[in-house]
């Protein structure tokens, strides 16, 4: 009986010894991401969740303000950066991103990714996608624009919230949409649309509050935007007016830092962040349309938004070398 009980103590003390080096054993998967994507609302908690209990690890989410900004804190800390991961960059961005070297090819087979595009990229793997479009509400504007040209031509009283294209991807978005839709006319787009726009953002989260709030009549904002309206408050009056130059899109991106120690899981949490799986949280968490075919697991609120009949591009080479100019040109048109 002595025996026994001391044997059992000597395992009791053994395995509390061990269990420190377990937990230490387990590694963390730092994530680098914006703060409505790890928010306890955003796709963060359910994808970490989903994520952990298939990798035996721990998923740390690190957020900044924007996926701008989390760019501009890698590149800060360079190698040393604990980042394994950066998620939510988009393909505006991904230029730049790609051109400061600090980025893995992910070695994944994307080929089963629906997008509006075949996707080639080796180093970011894309999660989700919308086009960027102006918000309105019907019961306040029953008629919206159909260009930006109508903008330009309604009253002055009629106003529109904006985004900084120098820290906010949609304000980005919608200087790369202008470019697209008119060349060397921008500047003039620009100037029309001056008098409409009542004040242009830092973040997009600030924008959309002066909308929800009746200060401002439109917002840029994503053609999905309104299924969180459908779906969270039971509301179709707010609308995504399309506009007949076409739309640009946002394609959300995720890279791997050369820099990690951590190659290995990194790969694995992408290939999670495509899967059916992972997938299926994106939709109604953060409001973008997924990257796979979802069949029954999309909401129908999604199939039931009109989208653009077309699409426009500029080449990423293009944006990379020209953006701080076309930012140079905006501002120089609206202060």
């Amino acid at each position: 009986m002595a025996k026994s009980l001391t044997l059992a103590l000597a395992v009791l003390v053994a395995g509390l010894s061990a269990a420190p080096a377990l937990s230490q054993d387990r590694p963390t998967l730092t994530i680098y991401t914006y703060d409505g994507f790890a928010a306890e609302w955003g796709p963060g908690p359910k994808l970490k969740q989903g994520f952990e209990a298939t990798c035996n690890c721990t998923v740390n989410w690190v957020a900044a303000d924007s996926s701008i900004g989390t760019l501009r804190r890698a590149q800060l800390e360079g190698p040393s950066t604990e980042a394994d991961i950066l998620l939510g960059l988009d393909t505006a961005i991904a230029g730049e991103a790609r051109a400061t070297g600090l980025f893995a090819d992910h070695g994944l087979d994307l080929s089963h990714l629906a997008l509006p595009e075949t996707w080639t990229d080796a180093q970011f793997v894309p999660f989700d996608f919308s086009h960027f479009a102006f918000m309105h509400d019907t019961d306040t504007m029953q008629v919206p624009p159909a260009s930006f040209e109508d903008l330009i031509a309604l009253p002055d009283t009629v106003k529109i919230a904006i985004q900084d294209p120098r820290s906010a991807t949609p304000g980005l978005g919608l200087l790369l949409w202008v470019k697209a839709a008119y060349g060397d006319r921008a500047p003039e787009i620009w100037a029309g649309l001056k008098p409409h726009i009542l004040t242009i953002t830092r973040e997009w989260s600030e924008s959309y509050s002066l909308f929800l709030n009746g200060e401002v009549d439109m917002v840029l904002s994503y053609t999905t935007s309104p299924a969180y309206h459908i779906i969270e408050d039971g509301d179709d009056t707010i609308k995504a007016a399309l506009f007949s130059e076409g739309h640009f899109p946002q394609i959300e991106v995720a890279g791997i830092l050369k820099s990690s120690d951590q190659q290995d899981l990194a790969q694995q949490f992408l290939a999670y962040l495509t899967s059916p799986e992972g997938q299926k949280v994106i939709p109604t968490t953060n409001w973008m349309f997924p990257v796979i075919d979802l069949g029954a697991d999309l909401d129908p609120a999604f199939a039931t938004l009109p989208q653009p009949e077309k699409t426009l591009t500029i080449p990423e080479q293009d944006i990379t070398a020209n953006s701080a100019a076309w930012i140079d040109e905006m501002l120089a048109a609206v202060q």
